[in-house]
C-alpha cells in the first residue's frame, strides 16, 4: 500500500463520480516532474546543437527523439535508455582531465551530464507513471 497522497481533479464529486475521476498520486506527478524536465532540458541541448547543421545520429536519437517520447510519456523506458547511452557517451568523449576536475564556479566539470545520465536512469527504473500517453502499463510505456 502507498503512503503517497492521491489528488483528484475535483473532489466535491468524488463519492458519486469516483470511476470518472482521473487519481493521480503523488508519485504518478513526481514522475512527471522528473521526465518533463529531464525531456525538455534535453530537447533544448539537442535543438541547439541542430541549429549548427546536421550533426551525428546520437544528436538525433539521443537529444530530441529521446526527450520527445520522455515529455509525452510515450515508450518511456527505452527513450531514457537512449538519453542515458548519449550521456555516457558524452562524458566518454569529454577529455579527461576535464572529467576529474572542478569547474570554473565550483561544480564538477561534467556534472550537467551526470546530472542528465542519472535522472535518465532514474526514469529507466520508475517508468512514466499514469500522467503520460501510454498511461500505467500502457501499450507505449
Amino acid at each position: 500500500m502507498s503512503t503517497s497522497t492521491a489528488i483528484r481533479p475535483d473532489a466535491s464529486n468524488a463519492a458519486d463520480n469516483t470511476a470518472a475521476l482521473p487519481v493521480f498520486a503523488a508519485e504518478d506527478l513526481g514522475k512527471l516532474l522528473l521526465r518533463g524536465t529531464i525531456g525538455v532540458l534535453m530537447l533544448l541541448h539537442g535543438l541547439a546543437k541542430m541549429a549548427d547543421g546536421p550533426g551525428d545520429v546520437m544528436v538525433y536519437v539521443g537529444e530530441v527523439a529521446a526527450p520527445l517520447l520522455l515529455i509525452a510519456g510515450c515508450w518511456t523506458q527505452p527513450a531514457a535508455l537512449a538519453l542515458a547511452v548519449s550521456r555516457v557517451v558524452a562524458i566518454v568523449l569529454t577529455p579527461a582531465e576535464q572529467v576529474f576536475a572542478l569547474g570554473a564556479q565550483g561544480g564538477w566539470a561534467v556534472e550537467l551530464q551526470v546530472l542528465y545520465l542519472c535522472g535518465a536512469l532514474a526514469i529507466v527504473f520508475l517508468g512514466a507513471g499514469r500522467i503520460s500517453v501510454g498511461g500505467l502499463g500502457g501499450r507505449w510505456n
